[in-house]
């Protein structure tokens, strides 16, 4: 690193994250949402957004507001990365993941979940009705149908065409296809709301042609979503392998709570993730969207065809993130 993006990061009291000595005690408080509430979701997930953010404008909770908004992307079978009509896993089962964070930093989240069409909603049950913050698999879903969710079919017959033709391109029956504009995983989505209160949450039905059991970072708190209202709330997508390993959505929340925008924030830990891929891996996808408690928003990937879609009173506008 050299010595004027050194002193730029320390400027912004981030030297002991990228490996010098500082004080946590000076911390930056923004005091009020800029522009009324606003919505950040990953790719163009226009429609969520917009139903997230009439339940905003309505004055209703983030927590309803980003579950609804959620929902709506679940019960489209013509996404075929998330909840109804989302690509089945190796052995041709469609199994889901969804966490969810409220305005007090309460968490839920369900993992390898099968049958049940709104697993963000699962999620949030975990959180209020349980002391718990994870459920999965089998006991997930006797939880979700003691809570009165409908065990339903959800591989959609466009969905098994899309998965055998996957399968017959693939030369080894164990070979994941690159996670992608095409493969990306996940709708997360983060929502602020005028009186600062802000919530979150991500659902995804995994990578496709998966190996049976596999959990990426979708529901995984603090690596596919994290919210501190006191600072604001990320969501990633991309290979959840990597952004695991990176604890992504924590970090781009700590490195705004010590100063960074959005934008840098998301960065830094993209920088992080692509310096850590093993040689020969190519370039897998990790992409962040990040919304801090002032209104401001950003986002970075390591590809150029990530998208993300941002929703205020202004309107909906979807927009090509910064990459590198």
């Amino acid at each position: 690193m050299n010595n004027r993006r050194r002193f730029f990061w320390q400027s912004l009291g981030l030297g002991a994250l990228l490996g010098n000595s500082f004080s946590l005690q000076a911390r930056p408080v923004w005091a009020a949402a800029k522009g009324g509430p606003k919505v950040i979701a990953t790719w163009p997930n226009s429609p969520g957004v917009e139903v997230a953010l009439a339940a905003l404008l309505r004055n209703e909770r983030p927590l309803d507001a980003v579950e609804a908004g959620v929902k709506y992307v679940e019960a489209d079978p013509n996404d075929h990365s998330v909840g109804y009509g989302g690509l089945p896993d190796i052995t041709g089962k469609v199994t889901l993941d969804a966490c969810i964070m409220d305005e007090q930093g309460n968490a839920g989240s369900v993992m390898f979940l099968e049958h049940i069409k709104h697993p963000v909603s699962v999620a949030r049950r975990v959180m209020e009705d349980t002391q718990h913050v994870v459920l999965v698999g089998e006991g997930a879903f006797q939880f979700a149908r003691e809570k009165g969710f409908r065990k339903e079919n959800l591989l959609t017959d466009e969905a098994k065409r899309l998965w055998e033709d996957q399968r017959r391109s693939m030369k080894e029956a164990a070979m994941l296809p690159a996670s992608g504009a095409d493969n990306h995983d996940t709708i997360g989505m983060v929502v602020l709301g005028s009186d600062n209160r802000m919530a979150g949450a991500c659902s995804t039905s995994g990578m496709s042609n998966k190996l049976r059991g596999r959990v990426g970072d979708s529901p995984i708190i603090g690596a596919g979503l994290y919210v501190d209202p006191e600072v604001g709330g990320a969501s990633a997508t991309g290979q959840g392998e990597y952004i695991i390993k990176a604890v992504g959505c924590f970090l781009v929340v700590e490195l705004m709570r010590q100063g960074a925008s959005p934008t840098e924030a998301c960065k830094e830990v993209v920088r992080r993730i692509n310096k850590r891929l093993p040689a020969g891996t190519g370039r897998p996808m990790a992409g962040f969207v990040a919304i801090r408690n002032d209104g401001t928003t950003g986002a970075f990937a390591n590809v150029n065809n990530f998208r993300y879609t941002v929703g205020d009173e202004s309107g909906v506008r979807v927009y090509d993130a910064d990459w590198e």
